[in-house]
């Protein structure tokens, strides 16, 4: 570790943290409460490496790998830093071919396939989501990761036992009190309280109405009530006001995905990027159009036109299917009408700065308010 970066994590420690829980730095083995989103498709190995050196815990998000891909990116990942690194995967469970829905869904795709030149019947080669299985669990067993997250609720027990023996620390989202306290139930180290806030898809899996999801601020103290274990609080966290506030809500750690879509290292494509650049707090919105299940995105055409929420939309992650050569099509335009532009409520935070300075940043920004505010150990309870 840099010298400059010892005497920041020694301080922001000795001072920051005494009053605070500690208990996610401890378990995770990191030394800021900081952790990089896994955002399929969105980021890979060079952001999870600039965060995890620059002392927070990057995230390899997996579900749209193959299992030798997982391989090749960890030995990426460990050639250039020691530090932990959180490997996440999906547990959905992959839904049964519904021929007469994909047929609708295609039919109402179908002005957009003409209107693009495209043939009807074309199908995509991007990869989609797949959950979490036995072949990827020998994966995780090999490799032996610091940190495994899910989404999604968990996997069997029978595999989530092999994820343990393999020495990982083992965090999932919950998107409710009720979500949390089966995480924790089932054998989870910490859980991720996502808020309403938050972008890209819903962790919720005791429930299907997105409609009733708690924002951040109203959420992690409940779960913090609620269970034993570290909270992890995510959702429109986009500088050190929204850090300092999710510690005062009893969370241990945050959770920033948006927040690092314009840095170098992330894989957001350029309409991505664009759109992000120009996003207002009021220009997301839930919708399942893009894959099937709910997720926050920033508006575009087919949002606006099909969605937000369709009923045509077939199950996740096979809605995606017939979007795929629309959206192929449209960016070799320069347009994002039919992209997943996933993005947080706090968009218009987003700093186009590399990913490690960003999350040093935050966490010295954080480390400022907190001393402002008298929020150290002799002012804390």
């Amino acid at each position: 570790m840099p010298l400059c970066l010892c005497a920041f994590v020694s301080l922001w420690f000795n001072l920051s943290f005494m009053g605070f829980d500690k208990t996610f730095t401890t378990l995770a083995g990191i030394e800021l409460p900081i952790i990089q989103a896994p955002m399929a498709g969105s980021s890979d190995a060079e952001l999870a490496v600039a965060v995890s050196e620059a002392g927070g815990l990057g995230s390899l998000p997996c579900a749209m790998l193959s299992c030798d891909q997982v391989r090749a990116s960890l030995q990426t990942i460990r050639q250039r830093t020691v530090r932990p690194v959180n490997l996440n995967f999906f547990c959905h469970r992959s839904p049964s071919v519904d021929s007469d829905r994909e047929r609708r869904w295609r039919e109402r795709l179908a002005s957009y396939y003409v209107e693009l030149g495209i043939d009807p019947s074309a199908s995509s080669s991007v990869p989609n989501r797949t959950p979490f299985d036995e072949a990827m669990c020998d994966v995780v067993a090999e490799l032996k990761p610091a940190v495994v997250s899910f989404h999604f609720g968990l996997p069997s027990n029978g595999l989530l036992d092999r994820v343990r023996t393999a020495g990982a620390r083992i965090l999932s989202s919950a998107t409710t009190v009720e979500e949390a306290r089966w995480l924790e139930s089932e054998g989870c180290d910490a859980v991720i309280a996502q808020g309403l806030e938050a972008g890209g898809h819903r962790g919720m899996f005791l429930s299907e109405n997105a409609a009733t999801q708690a924002g951040i601020m109203a959420l992690t103290p409940q779960i913090v009530d609620a269970v034993k274990i570290p909270v992890i609080a995510a959702g429109g966290i986009g500088d050190a006001r929204g850090i300092v506030a999710a510690f005062a809500l009893g969370a241990s750690a945050v959770q920033i995905g948006t927040g690092y879509l314009r840095c170098p290292e992330s894989r957001a494509s350029a309409v991505h990027r664009k759109a992000l650049e120009h996003a207002r707090e009021d220009q997301t919105v839930v919708t399942n159009v893009i894959t099937g299940r709910p997720a926050r995105g920033i508006v575009n055409r087919v949002i606006r036109e099909v969605g937000p929420m369709s009923p045509l939309a077939p199950a996740f992650p096979r809605a995606f299917d017939a979007l795929a050569p629309l959206r192929t099509k449209a960016e070799q335009d320069g347009s994002g009408d039919f992209s997943p532009l996933w993005s947080g409520q706090s968009a218009a935070m987003c700093r186009e700065i590399p990913a490690g300075q960003l999350t040093r940043m935050l966490a010295e920004e954080a480390l400022r308010l907190m001393k402002q505010l008298g929020m150290t150990a002799a002012d804390s309870i």
